[in-house]
């Protein structure tokens, strides 16, 4: 179902403290990076101007990337090239910016909406609210996003379940949301934060799943909703996930590291290639792939005073 949000921004934000909340007593103090450091001692950091809060990063057309303040649900744009980032979509009160990604065809940014159970699409080129959609009640935890040719799948990491909100050939977003309860292993909900990152491969005819509390991925059916796992090490705190033919990416946040595994042909077992790691990595949660760039956001979940939230930019490979 399609509706105006006019819920109040109070009540949402209380929510979503909450919930992160929760999750902060299930998880460690965050650690450091172990991994050496760039030739400067450094990467590339791009800051979000003005963010409170970070969560999700989204590709856009060429080098431009979306990147969302995670409470206030505003919209950053930036240039990995450039090097820069300005706030781009002030979104009225009560909404958040979970994982996103664009649709770059259609124009269209779609956004995860966490604790409101809401998902939200923007015009990438007028800034213009163009949907938003109430997914489910409560419990919710609206996570991330997978863009596909014909519409958008959520995560919610509470729930046993995705959404799909379809895309006409006109590019225009429909009014019907269809749930998909799932069966298997990506179905289990044991702790706060369990669906987490998703991404749609093979023509979208399987769709994989990160399951943050069973540091696992899955694939899943989008017709039936079973789903298998993917046979592979285990993946702590495994987040948003990106991924390109065989390769895919997965943000491990509280580790402050990003696994680039190799997917077997069949989608039954991964290989963990490589660790990417960088000392300018703070709580990374989700990530965008720029060629032989990675672009990850710094949500600095549990760090003492934070105040300033940036894209960290490394050698994808």
């Amino acid at each position: 179902m399609r509706r105006k949000n006019e819920d109040s921004g109070q009540t949402i934000r209380r929510a979503a403290v909450g919930l992160v909340a929760l999750a902060a007593l299930l998880i460690p103090a965050p650690v450091a990076s172990a991994g050496p450091p760039s030739a400067n001692g450094h990467d590339k950091v791009i800051e979000l101007p003005g963010a409170s809060s970070a969560e999700g990063i989204a590709e856009g057309k060429g080098t431009t990337f979306f990147a969302g303040d995670l409470f206030k649900g505003d919209i950053f744009r930036g240039d990995i090239r450039r090097g820069t980032a300005r706030l781009y979509i002030d979104v009225p009160d009560g909404r958040m910016a979970v994982g996103m990604k664009v649709d770059v065809e259609n124009d269209l940014l779609f956004v995860a909406g966490g604790a409101t159970g809401q998902a939200y699409v923007y015009d990438t080129d007028t800034r213009k609210t163009v949907a938003t959609y109430q997914l489910t009640g409560d419990p919710a935890f609206i996570n991330d996003v997978a863009v596909t040719d014909d519409g958008a799948w959520f995560t919610n990491s509470t729930k046993g379940e995705l959404y799909f909100v379809p895309v006409d050939r006109h590019g225009k977003p429909g009014d019907a949301v269809k749930t998909l309860t799932l069966t298997g292993p990506a179905a289990e909900t044991p702790e706060a934060f369990n669906l987490n990152g998703i991404a749609a491969v093979r023509g979208v005819r399987t769709l994989i799943v990160a399951h943050t509390a069973n540091q696992a991925l899955y694939t899943v059916d989008p017709d039936s909703g079973a789903s298998a796992d993917i046979t592979g090490d285990s993946l702590p705190y495994v987040d948003g996930i990106v991924v390109k033919g065989n390769t895919l990416w997965a943000v491990q946040n509280m580790i402050n590291q990003v696994s680039r595994v190799r997917l077997d042909s069949r989608l039954d077992s991964f290989e963990v290639r490589d660790v990417i790691t960088s000392p300018d990595f703070q709580i990374p949660t989700t990530a965008a792939v720029f060629g032989d760039t990675l672009a990850a956001v710094n949500a600095k979940f549990g760090v003492p005073g934070a105040s300033k939230y940036e894209v960290v930019l490394v050698d994808a490979r």
